[in-house]
């Protein structure tokens, strides 16, 4: 019998999870050997590693304890990667060498698969004097420019692209064009953008008062603070970005207030850390310690809950001690507070086994309730460790117990942290779940509502013929399972059909026992007005949230599937909106049609020669295959490789089209060149130009800067929402935005790694 309750779990294992050799041969041969690895790798560090592996297995056993992608992929492999998901780097200093040795030690942590963090408030404003050059500065969105250009070409462990954020603080100069930065749709994309909201902003939004914008102590201008509320206010409704995070509530609420200054987060916004700060993440999987789902006696076992956190800090510890580090910063800063973020999955589905319905008040209660069991029995297992092990570096009782949320934290556990220590000095964080959520068996991702309660996902074979596999919610199934055909009742709602406010209620619900952040998105309709949109960021500051995150479906952003409101049956995904992706590449027909074409780039000597190959699939037209050539041998390594990995996209099916994206956005630093009347940054932005023509004739998009036109074997819609995106890595239309983070539902593929 397989471990596996869907079909799409075991697939997201074996392409996310699976140890596999060099050659793709698989090492773990079950999700058994999986989960063995972790444990044994994670107890690897203990005193006595025998007598933990069992213990730790049995955690991770049926997905009660599921690690982050990264422990899961990672431990025990002995491959180069760090463990830990979140970075926030250092401070940026305001000098040009200072920056660029930030881009520096960024490569190299994303290299090894971190997302990170930055706060870049600390470079000087555009147009301001730059001493002894006599120069105005190009202030700092210029070098999140240089920034998002590195990220480009540095792939994260498990192949996926880097993830970054980017923070600016409410009082920067530069704020206003750091908020409609991403406006330009080729601008920036590697980021996710989140203004730092201080509490005397909101006071003097609040206020209808004025707002100093200020560097280094001087006022460059002073502005109405409502007039730059409400233009946060419309980027975000109206591109989704930038985020809000209301950064002295972060700090005031920061156990490690007395020691550490924060001024970013991670790329989902669940880790706010310190310069060089560090975190792992690891989820306690609800939906399976709920018994008698549906019945009488529904509840969640309180016992194992607790047995479960437990163990779960251990090897969260653990990992402190077993990972590798991209710099000697982020492990004195790891080491030195030990901070872990343990969160939850499969929440909505655990409310729905014991009839609740999420965002009502009575799963508001039920969420505080859990998430403050969990935060105790965190806290007094870290107490333990602690007496075994000793507490974290920098631990300071009487400060420690002064600060943030040990001002609220239960009188029996602050006895018990004064007399003992504590091994980590931060230990709860809610974190996007979306691929370990459907490795899980498809459960509600973190602390989200149910998402869509099935769909269909067709998958075309080599042989052109179709399969079928319906994707079900993992508390829908387990009620088809128990009670067959009988409707849905009332209390089972979706991410599309639950009021924005309710959303706000579980995410403070959560929030309050949350020693880190939340990262949730709530999903607002295209029709919500601009004020009731304002309304859901009040509510979110008003209720004690450390930062709001929106998602509206509209033209610009992208739409998400449609659901069903009734519950008289399952609702479904219009049927238009089908999942269509290859398994598997294509075959190589013995001969293809193509076209060769020439590029002189200035000041080379030799010519670079472009052939791209076409199939032709159901009447229509679509690039199989690139060859790059050139007589200059400098050129003959990077050639290779972009013919092999261009090739290897196209070969995949779906939407390619970002191909061309990637590749005109490369600039060289030594400069580019002035082709037939255009600037090219690059040669491989001449290369992309010369693949767009290619799309272009033959048909496959419609014309410049835009994207799929047909695509005979991923063709796929959302009926009434052509603006769907496609996923870069699947080609399915299946993105959705959630926990902050554009995800693909078919593949897993996430922008935010």
């Amino acid at each position: 019998m397989s471990r596996f309750a869907a079909p799409i779990a075991e697939a997201i294992w074996d392409m996310k999870y699976r140890f596999k050799a060099a050659d793709g041969t698989p090492i773990d041969t079950t999700v058994e050997d999986t989960w063995r690895r972790i444990a044994r790798a994670l107890a690897s560090v203990e005193d006595d590693p025998a007598a933990w592996e069992p213990r730790f297995y049995a955690a991770l056993e049926d997905f009660k304890y599921l690690p982050a992608g990264r422990i899961t992929a990672g431990a025990g492999t002995e491959r180069s990667v760090t463990l830990f998901n979140c970075f926030v780097m250092g401070t940026v200093p305001d000098s040009m060498g200072g920056i660029f040795d930030m881009l520096k030690e960024a490569a190299l942590t994303m290299q090894q698969g971190g997302g990170i963090g930055y706060d870049f408030s600390t470079i000087r404003p555009r147009g301001s004097e730059v001493k002894g050059v006599a120069a105005d500065a190009s202030g700092p969105l210029s070098f999140m420019d240089v920034w998002d250009a590195m990220c480009r070409t540095i792939m994260s462990a498990g192949s996926r692209r880097g993830a970054m954020m980017a923070t600016m603080r409410c009082d920067h100069p530069d704020v206003g064009d750091f908020i409609t930065a991403k406006q330009d749709a080729a601008r920036l994309r590697m980021f996710n953008l989140s203004v730092l909201i201080t509490d005397p902003f909101m006071e003097a939004v609040k206020a209808d008062g004025s707002w100093d914008l200020v560097f280094d102590g001087k006022v460059y201008q002073t502005v109405p603070a409502r007039d730059l509320w409400n233009q946060i206010m419309r980027a975000t409704y109206d591109f989704a970005e930038p985020g809000v995070i209301f950064i002295d509530r972060i700090n005031k609420a920061n156990n490690l207030n007395y020691a550490e200054t924060i001024a970013a987060t991670n790329p989902c916004g669940e880790q706010p850390l310190p310069p060089y700060g560090a975190c792992l993440l690891g989820s306690l999987n609800l939906s399976r310690l709920v018994t008698d789902p549906f019945g009488p006696d529904a509840r969640l076992d309180p016992q194992a809950l607790d047995d479960l956190v437990r163990m779960a800090v251990r090897m969260m510890d653990n990992v402190v001690d077993a990972s590798r580090f991209p710099l000697p910063q982020q492990q004195a800063e790891a080491q030195a507070k030990r901070r872990i973020g343990l969160g939850v999955t499969g929440l909505a589905d655990a409310l729905l086994m014991l009839g609740l319905r999420y965002g009502a008040p009575e799963a508001a209660a039920q969420t505080d309730a859990w998430m403050r069991a969990i935060a105790r029995a965190s806290y007094l297992a870290s107490v333990d460790l602690a007496r075994e092990k000793g507490a974290f570096p920098l631990f300071d009782a009487e400060k420690y117990l002064a600060s943030g949320n040990m001002q609220v934290m239960d009188d029996d556990v602050r006895d018990a942290i004064r007399t003992h220590g504590i091994r980590n000095a931060l230990l709860t964080s809610i974190a996007p779940t979306g691929t370990i959520s459907l490795y899980a068996g498809n459960v509600s991702s973190g602390i989200e509502p149910v998402f869509a309660y099935a769909y269909t996902r067709k998958v075309l074979q080599k042989d052109g013929s179709k399969t079928e596999e319906e994707v079900v919610d993992y508390a829908v199934q387990m009620w088809r399972d128990k009670m067959g055909d009988a409707p849905l009742p009332e209390y089972f709602v979706n991410a599309q059909t639950l009021a924005p406010l309710d959303h706000v209620r579980m995410q403070a619900a959560a929030q309050k026992w949350v020693d880190s952040s939340i990262s949730k998105t709530i999903n607002c309709p295209e029709d919500i007005g601009f004020d009731d949109f304002k309304d859901v960021y009040m509510a979110a500051w008003d209720q004690g949230c450390k930062g709001c995150t929106t998602y509206r479906p509209n033209a610009v952003t992208g739409s998400v599937l449609s659901v069903s409101e009734t519950t008289d049956a399952t609702p479904q995904a219009d049927s238009g909106a089908d999942v269509v992706y290859l398994a598997d590449p294509f075959d190589r027909p013995e001969a293809l049609e193509g076209q060769t074409y020439k590029i002189k780039w200035p000041g080379s000597e030799h010519a670079i020669y472009i052939t791209i190959n076409d199939i032709i699939i159901a009447g229509h037209r679509r690039p199989f295959e690139v060859f790059i050539n050139s007589k200059n041998m400098e050129h003959f390594a990077w050639t290779v490789a972009l013919t092999r990995m261009i090739s290897a996209v196209f070969r995949r099916g779906g939407d390619v089209s970002f191909v061309v994206e990637e590749l005109k956005a490369v600039f060289d630093p030594r400069g580019g060149a002035w082709m037939e009347g255009k600037y090219i940054p690059s040669i491989l932005a001449a290369i992309g130009g010369v693949i767009e023509e290619h799309l272009i004739r033959i048909g496959f998009i419609d014309g410049h800067g835009m994207g799929l036109k047909s695509d005979p074997e991923a063709a796929k819609m959302a009926v009434g929402y052509p603006t769907t995106p496609a996923c870069p890595s699947c080609g399915a239309f299946e993105m959705q935005m959630s926990e902050g983070c554009m995800t693909c539902r078919a593949c897993g593929h996430s922008k935010c790694g």
